[in-house]
């Protein structure tokens, strides 16, 4: 019953809305007489809630048992129908209720008021919008992945690496996609079509379970990159959004993570760092474990982490939340380049004048794209997968091509 509090909450809201949107839709159909499409009307409207309801309690009750991969998309999608529906309905009842408030004020000086129900109709053409946006993000968004492209110069690059091709991946969420290998192919093809030198995968792998990549191994270790691949764990990847049996359970679950990655060709770092040598010259890569504001868990240790790379003289660092940048990289280390994920852009936003914007911003002071303090950089990658809403509305899926530049006197 671990979901019970946050099921009533919403049993609760999805009773409240549409009790009140009842009221709306009475007063919209006070022009029809015949009683009988009245009725088949009003028990139309009922049904949605109840059948909600009835959806919602089954899968508090079954909520253990989830455990097969597969049924993340039904989850997910009995999620993204929700909102398909409830969305609207909410945009609809704020002019209505807008309406509702105008309406009772202006009848205090004027009795023999007749309701026009302008508000509420504006309300309803307005809310049929996001219907249409929230379809193409279930079906089409999600999959439409943009290769996004940066150049970034430092003076301190090592010139054996000048021109060095980074490709970044982040928050698959391979079980989302529930067992397509088709997608997951696809990205791959896209990834190596990149011809990338490295390729660094920035967390946030699985949902929760190891077993989600059974049968998507063969695929994504087809990943192939000139000097290797590292990855980092995400918040998702410890398993700690689920309800285990025993603490040992969710521990044998990372083992079996940690392995797959190896066995996929990943160098993991976890608080670890690498070197990586090229024509006599090196440079050090450290990966940290999650670290994210409180509720998220802080399993990083960037002084563990970074132990040995002082002599090197640039170093990149793989950090999931992009929060740590700021709290512990930027004006405190000599950490040149930062790649993060975590955020996915909230997996909706819109672009306008070369301007974006998403909700994500709210939460994150840098949660998209290219960001620089001083002669330090960070770069948060959006993700490539979804998670909730099975969705992406004007925030694509994301693969990152980042070429390095060296200005070192030669």
């Amino acid at each position: 019953m671990r979901l019970l509090v946050p099921i009533l909450f919403i049993i609760l809201f999805t009773l409240a809305v549409d009790l009140y949107l009842f009221k709306a839709l009475r007063l919209f159909c006070r022009n029809i007489k015949n009683k009988k499409r009245k009725r088949i009307i009003y028990c139309i409207h009922w049904s949605i809630p109840l059948i909600t309801i009835i959806i919602y309690l089954f899968i508090n009750a079954r909520l253990t048992g989830f455990r097969n991969p597969k049924t993340y998309p039904a989850l997910f999608n009995i999620f993204g129908i929700f909102i398909l529906i409830y969305l609207p309905k909410i945009i609809f009842l704020a002019f209505h209720l807008l309406e509702d408030i105008s309406f009772l004020i202006v009848k205090v000086f004027k009795r023999n008021l007749k309701r026009y129900l302008f508000l509420s109709k504006t309300g309803l053409i307005i809310s049929v919008i996001p219907i249409f946006l929230i379809l193409h993000g279930m079906l089409f968004g999600k999959y439409d992945f943009q290769v996004k492209k940066e150049k970034i110069n430092f003076h301190n690059l090592p010139v054996a690496f000048n021109n060095l091709r980074i490709v970044q991946i982040s928050d698959l969420h391979i079980g989302s996609f529930g067992g397509d290998t088709a997608v997951i192919k696809k990205i791959v093809d896209l990834v190596n079509k990149q011809n990338p030198d490295i390729i660094f995968f920035t967390g946030d792998l699985v949902n929760n379970f190891a077993e989600e990549l059974k049968g998507i191994e063969p695929i994504f270790s087809g990943l192939k990159a000139k000097y290797g691949k590292y990855s980092i764990l995400g918040n998702h990847d410890y398993g700690d959004y689920f309800r285990w049996n025993a603490q040992k359970e969710k521990e044998k679950n990372l083992d079996e993570l940690k392995s797959m990655e190896s066995k996929m060709g990943f160098r993991l770092l976890l608080n670890s760092s690498d070197t990586l040598a090229v024509n006599g010259q090196s440079i050090a890569i450290i990966g940290i474990e999650n670290w994210g504001k409180p509720p998220f868990k802080q399993y990083g240790d960037l002084e563990k982490a970074g132990a040995g790379t002082e002599k090197y003289p640039f170093k990149i660092l793989l950090s999931h939340d992009p929060d740590f940048w700021r709290q512990r990289v930027t004006g405190k280390t000599n950490i040149d380049f930062t790649l993060s994920g975590h955020t996915h852009g909230m997996q909706i936003g819109f672009h306008l004048f070369n301007k974006q914007w998403s909700p994500a911003k709210l939460r994150f002071n840098e949660w998209s794209g290219l960001y620089k303090e001083k002669n330090q950089y960070l770069y948060v990658n959006v993700g490539a997968g979804f998670i909730g809403l099975p969705a992406r509305i004007g925030m694509s899926p994301e693969i990152t091509v980042i070429e390095l530049y060296s200005k070192c006197d030669q």
